[in-house]
């Protein structure tokens, strides 16, 4: 090997090594690039309207800024009273759980199954542990913190990537050979389009959720239910793992009312999101964005395994970005022009 190529080599290493060091970082840049592209949508729509880019992109943030201010003042406080009365009726709620086992046990089951624990009992002695999490109050507020300044550094991204895109976008593809920028810049474009595909996708999905939920919810009677119904609109965003999360705060709700309610919920749920994945994805996705099942769970945890839950959140765009560069610089420029070396001989 020659020497310049082994210093090559070792640039190469070096500079892959500091990328997964920062990887977190580029993460954060990678989550700010994706929030960018999916609001130039809203502003190519409003310089189409005549108005400056400067405005549009003011117009677009505050639009934004409003709904996660409605959705905050529709959600928090209400689940905040919500879950304290939780609390104090979990023990009452436990004793009642306890006597519906021990009634069951004696009536039908009689001596078939092992003897089950007091779960009054076990909660007492779980107790002091709950006790003690809830007091580890430094934790959680540097947890908070790194959240916090790791939100501000997305949105600060953002606003400046969405302000002036072309000279990110220019430098990007200065990082490659002179002979290649055009494609690059091709792919570039199809990438934009691919997420701006997921984007509009996404949202066709949570609103259907986030209505059909509030709705079936409000016919049950289940305490905040438009709460309920933007939370489970919002957890969509997770494929696979969000409606799971989503079905737990208005199962707990609903236990305070009445424990048929709690399981009407879950069956309400998995009919929903039976109708999502088996109709509503298969439909709207397969126009916007052609990605396989076992490929989109399988990135999610590939993902969250390196990048944690951040990884997991942006694990669907990751992917289609992916996707897109193998499709067009691996599949098209090389793959589909690569020729039989003893065709090429024969002829």
């Amino acid at each position: 090997m020659k020497f310049s190529r082994s210093i090559g080599l070792l640039a190469l290493i070096i500079s892959l090594y500091i990328l997964w060091q920062v990887r977190q970082l580029l993460l954060l840049a990678f989550t700010a690039i994706v929030l960018a592209t999916a609001l130039n949508k809203l502003v190519i729509q409003f310089q189409r309207w005549k108005i400056r880019r400067s405005l549009a992109v003011l117009l677009s943030l505050s639009i934004l800024l409003v709904f996660l201010l409605i959705f905050l003042l529709l959600v928090v406080p209400p689940f905040v009273e919500q879950l304290q009365q939780l609390f104090k009726l979990l023990p009452t709620s436990i004793a009642e759980i306890q006597e519906i086992i021990e009634y069951l046990e004696i009536r039908f089951w009689g001596n078939l199954l092992p003897e089950i624990p007091d779960l009054e009992g076990l909660f007492q002695q779980i107790q002091p542990l709950i006790d003690r999490f809830l007091g580890l109050t430094v934790d959680i507020f540097t947890i908070s913190l790194n959240i916090l300044l790791q939100l501000l550094l997305v949105i600060v991204l953002t606003l400046m990537f969405l302000s002036s895109p072309r000279p990110y976008r220019h430098s990007f593809i200065r990082l490659f050979p002179s002979f290649y920028r055009q494609r690059v810049d091709e792919v570039l474009v199809r990438c934009e389009e691919a997420l701006g595909n997921w984007t509009i996708g996404v949202l066709i999905e949570m609103v259907f959720i986030a209505a059909v939920s509030g709705i079936s919810l409000w016919i049950l009677q289940v305490p905040l239910a438009l709460a309920h119904a933007l939370i489970a609109g919002l957890l969509n965003l997770i494929p696979n793992l969000g409606p799971t999360l989503s079905v737990v705060f208005p199962m707990a709700i609903a236990l305070l009312d009445a424990p048929w309610k709690a399981l009407a919920v879950l069956i309400l749920y998995i009919v929903i999101q039976q109708i999502e994945s088996y109709w509503l994805t298969p439909t709207v996705m397969a126009k916007q964005v052609s990605l396989l099942p076992a490929i989109t769970l399988l990135s999610q945890l590939f993902f969250a395994s390196f990048f944690g839950f951040l990884g997991l959140l942006m694990a669907l765009p990751l992917t289609i970005v992916i996707k897109t560069w193998l499709e067009e610089l691996w599949f098209k420029d090389v793959l589909d022009k690569w020729k039989n070396p003893s065709s090429a001989t024969s002829a």
